[in-house]
């Protein structure tokens, strides 16, 4: 993505509104959900904290700097020494594909698609329909034109909505559903997993891909404790799940899991997930922008940029966030303790 399209993509994803004022009220989702947490049953004062609109605020502010930083697929992969970021996004969609066994007349759920870029894939691959689900209209909008340019506009429909409430589709409407970092994101995983089996057909298959702690992590190091509160404060994460945590609250529901794995964890030669935003992996191009000087010379750019009205006003706070959460990722990653790449195929029993 060139820098005048991105100019384009955040004014009207921003629309004129204070997008510093944005990022700092963002920030403080935390101590608002405690606040919330706090307050008595019975009492109205709940803070006026909602962790959909936190989520929804999220992918707004900074759906535009991560395509175009990252790549129109806005999850991690796992990376091999031989391959650029970009072909392994397609090495891995290309295996959750073959997991869910998609057939061409299935129609699909893909649950919080983003912008879109994993059901393209999906979608001209398989010959399945999608409809994709999501609460940021910002990124349905940019899904739908995306789609459109692709050629399967027709092939793919759209529900503005929370994965959490999906009361416009019926019982039993899917043959097959996908979630890529999508319900990490979730208030309450067991009822987000319940909503998921509820519209998808007896039988059908369900893939996920979660950010999950391991069991490397140690509640009682501090240490550990603030890249966990980092990570949770800068993803719009209201908990981190552990890997067994997930499992059980896909049981809960009904779902029978068929595997579950640490996709990071390879056989043979195999680079860390978060080695793309620590030190150069792949061809030059997009990597750049990824690395911790390439973050730090954007944050600069950016500014200057706001100085001559080529992006808007608050822009460079948007990519401090995300330059705070990378380095959050690389924590998480270097100790061990956290990793994206939690995948697992479940079924709805017949």
């Amino acid at each position: 993505m060139k820098l005048g399209k991105l100019s384009r993509d955040l004014r009207e994803a921003y629309r004129g509104t204070g997008v510093k004022g944005r990022v700092r009220h963002f920030d403080g989702w935390i101590a608002r959900s405690a606040r919330s947490a706090r307050a008595a049953p019975e009492s109205d004062d709940t803070g006026g904290y909602d962790h959909a609109s936190t989520v929804q605020e999220y992918y707004d502010l900074c759906s535009g700097f991560m395509v175009w930083g990252w790549n129109e697929s806005l999850h991690f992969v796992p990376l091999t020494p031989d391959e650029s970021l970009e072909e392994s996004i397609v090495r891995h969609q290309r295996l959750m594909i073959s997991k869910l066994d998609l057939k061409p007349g299935m129609t699909v759920v893909d649950v919080g698609c983003g912008v879109g870029g994993p059901m393209r894939r999906v979608v001209r691959e398989t010959g399945v329909k999608v409809v994709g689900i999501n609460i940021s209209e910002v990124q349905l909008k940019q899904a739908r034109k995306l789609n459109a340019e692709a050629g399967i506009g027709h092939m793919v429909d759209y529900e503005a909505c929370s994965f959490m409430n999906m009361d416009g589709i019926e019982d039993g409407t899917f043959d097959r559903g996908y979630a890529i970092e999508s319900t990490c994101h979730a208030p309450d995983k067991v009822r987000a997993f319940e909503e998921i089996y509820r519209v998808l057909k007896p039988g059908a298959l369900f893939w996920g891909q979660e950010m999950c702690l391991t069991d490397k992590f140690d509640p009682e190091d501090a240490s550990h404790r603030a890249i966990e509160q980092e990570l949770r404060r800068g993803i719009a994460l209201n908990d981190i799940a552990t890997f067994e945590e997930v499992n059980r609250a896909l049981e809960a529901v009904g779902f029978h899991v068929i595997e579950g794995k640490d996709r990071n964890i390879q056989e043979g030669p195999s680079t860390p997930w978060y080695r793309t935003m620590d030190s150069r992996h792949g061809t030059l191009g997009n990597t750049l922008r990824r690395l911790p000087w390439g973050r730090k010379a954007i944050i600069a750019g950016s500014k200057m940029a706001e100085m001559l009205r080529l992006l808007p006003k608050g822009s460079s706070e948007v990519v401090r966030l995300l330059d705070r959460t990378a380095d959050a990722y690389v924590s998480g990653g270097k100790t061990g303790i956290f990793t994206p790449l939690y995948c697992f195929l479940a079924r709805k029993p017949l």
